[in-house]
């Protein structure tokens, strides 16, 4: 049997007031006169923003929720370039270690998904370099939690400026820059507008990468609708990893707003991908990216418990029977 474990994206429906993802914008932080103030006030959201994190992951450990995306946003302008003299580890040291010995303590998958402006095949110079740089922040906040950095990070395989050959090599060529550190925390994405399963599967496979298949990023952009005939070398690309293979999951929002994420998830859609995979992996962690967030985790749970087609096992995974 297959066990399949729910995740859900940085913040809680149900726990209230505990955001992880409070920020100031440069435009405010320069309006303060007083530059020191003005960063004793960003290392004040991260450290708020940290607690709030500590709080959800025992939200999640409560509810038996065992797989969660941290947000990118934990520390306000941390990557900013007007701000690169701000040691901003040094205040947040003693929280993050303690992030780190709760998932630890509890055996919790997390990880993170950097904006969209990481893209490691860009044209220009200066937005690799910021894209570098960018991931080395989370490498970093994954050290600091005392976190093994390897295949943390889910990040899509950026632009395709109309030539989807030429942007698959010019990634082959910028990640020879990428620091191999950071090369181990990347995972890939197939996306919905630019590369598709096979695509991503193209990178994944010549680098050594493992691949995070989006279903619905498939069902809105394919070469090939049969996804199936790619799944064992989807599986194959995880063969390295400490982790069990992660997808992600999400329903269309509508049939004319495809690409958009819905509130919650199609049971039925979910459950057509599971019934393919079945018995090809021990184990599959699904990330839900769905707008009401952990209401979604719960709702999906529900739904399962009335399917004569999978065992229940706690309050967030189950078998497929």
């Amino acid at each position: 049997m297959t066990l399949v474990r729910l995740g859900y994206v940085a913040l809680s429906m149900e726990l209230q007031n505990a955001s992880p993802s409070k920020t100031m914008t440069f435009a405010n932080f320069q309006k303060l006169k007083d530059r020191e103030a003005a960063i004793r006030k960003l290392e004040q959201i991260a450290l708020a923003n940290l607690h709030n994190t500590l709080r959800l992951l025992r939200h999640n450990v409560a509810y038996d929720i065992h797989f969660y995306r941290m947000t990118s946003r934990l520390i306000p302008l941390a990557t900013h370039e007007a701000l690169q003299d701000w040691d901003y580890l040094a205040p947040i040291r003693e929280k993050l270690r303690e992030i780190g010995q709760f998932v630890k303590e509890h055996r919790l998958r997390v990880d993170f998904h950097p904006d969209h402006f990481v893209l490691i095949n860009s044209l220009k110079p200066d937005v690799l370099r910021n894209s570098v740089h960018t991931l080395k922040h989370h490498y970093l906040l994954l050290k600091g939690m005392g976190l093994n950095p390897t295949h943390r990070c889910v990040m899509h395989v950026g632009g395709n400026y109309k030539d989807t050959e030429k942007s698959l090599e010019r990634f082959v060529e910028n990640w020879m820059v990428v620091p191999q550190g950071i090369q181990k925390m990347i995972m890939l994405e197939n996306d919905d507008t630019s590369f598709t399963m096979e695509d991503t599967l193209y990178l994944c496979e010549k680098l050594g990468i493992p691949l995070v298949f989006d279903y619905h990023h498939h069902l809105a952009h394919h070469q090939h609708y049969d996804w199936q005939s790619n799944w064992e070398r989807v599986i194959q690309t995880w063969t390295a990893s400490p982790f069990p293979i992660k997808m992600h999951i999400s329903s269309p929002k509508s049939d004319k707003a495809f690409r958009h994420h819905s509130d919650y998830l199609d049971i039925e859609m979910f459950f057509t991908f599971l019934n393919e995979i079945k018995g090809t992996v021990p184990q599959i962690d699904c990330m839900i990216e769905a707008k009401k967030k952990d209401d979604a985790l719960f709702k999906l749970m529900d739904d399962c418990r009335n399917r004569k087609d999978v065992e229940i096992v706690d309050g967030s995974s189950f078998y497929l029977k």
